[in-house]
């Protein structure tokens, strides 16, 4: 018997929602990766793994908010733990390897194509993950050519999101960058759900169907990934190059002072050096002027001028 299918329970509120959160751990993801490649004295490792952990979390929460409109109606549906904790690190992990690979290994056409093909079977596999860990009394089973279209859209996506990282500069542009990443990333997830099909299985429910219902698992474990995207859109706002710009940082005194290099000091922050106006200049630590003079303009010699004087007599 062949079950009916629904992915849009909810009417058109899980989709937005799944886009939103995609487009939004996406714009994380290019911003860390952009500041990155942008900051020469930047903790590259660092700006990395936030990078691609917020566009793996990111999708990984489009993927399952998208799932709580998904229904198949003539069967309840469990969620298995252990595969959908799998899936979300099988995410991450994949992101993070072709996020790294443009980091360290640079823009050229062969690494985009590689890091993209890596990122984007990572997509992919968080997808069809998740998708196994579903729970119901029938079988899944999916059309090859739809499916290896899902893949294509992700190869691509994350191929082009990967380019705008390391090629595109501006708030603007990067936005734009998220926003196509984000609805490719939901419409693969879509894809995805147009190849499935669900043969029901007759009688009682098959033994060792095991697992937690949608809201029980779903919404603890949204949570995590929820406030990890917050906590890295603190960071990469109140992030000085990311909120000022290259220009305005560049200019500022801490960065010519780093600029300088150890020993040299920028004429500009010192008064009294060539740059500073005159009234500005302290005067050079010392004796005073007067004691100089002092002897002579009172008569008064030293013991040693005077024993000179009395050689003479």
């Amino acid at each position: 018997m062949q079950g009916t299918v629904d992915g849009f329970s909810y009417g058109v509120i899980t989709p937005i929602a799944a886009f939103v959160m995609a487009c939004f751990g996406s714009a994380l993801g290019l911003r860390c990766v952009t500041r990155s490649l942008r900051a020469e004295q930047s903790f590259k490792p660092g700006w990395l793994s936030l990078g691609a952990a917020s566009i793996g979390c990111g999708i990984w929460t489009m993927h399952f908010i998208a799932m709580m409109g998904f229904q198949v109606r003539q069967t309840p549906i469990d969620y298995d733990v252990p595969l959908t904790v799998a899936s979300l690190v099988v995410a991450v992990l994949v992101v993070s390897v072709g996020v790294f690979v443009v980091g360290y290994r640079g823009s050229s056409p062969p690494i985009l194509i590689t890091a993209g093909v890596i990122t984007g079977l990572g997509v992919a596999a968080m997808h069809y993950l998740g998708m196994a860990g579903m729970r119901l009394e029938g079988r899944l089973h999916y059309d090859t050519t739809i499916v290896a279209v899902s893949v294509v859209i992700a190869v691509v996506a994350a191929t082009a999101a990967l380019w705008a990282a390391v090629s595109v500069r501006g708030f603007f542009p990067s936005l734009v960058a998220s926003l196509i990443m984000g609805a490719a990333a939901t419409g693969m997830h879509y894809t995805g759900i147009a190849a499935m099909s669900v043969h029901l299985a007759g009688g009682a429910p098959r033994p060792g169907v095991s697992g937690d219902s949608l809201p029980s698992v779903m919404l603890p474990m949204l949570l995590g990934p929820l406030v990890f995207l917050v906590l890295a859109g603190v960071v990469v706002m109140f992030d000085p190059l990311l909120v000022l710009g290259d220009g305005e940082w560049n200019d500022s005194p801490t960065r010519r002072r780093e600029s300088a290099g150890p020993g040299r000091t920028d004429s500009s922050d010192m008064p009294g050096l060539p740059g500073t106006t005159p009234g500005d200049a302290n005067p050079v630590p010392g004796p005073p002027a007067w004691t100089a003079t002092a002897n002579r303009d009172t008569g008064a010699r030293s013991p040693g001028e005077e024993s000179t004087r009395q050689r003479r007599w």
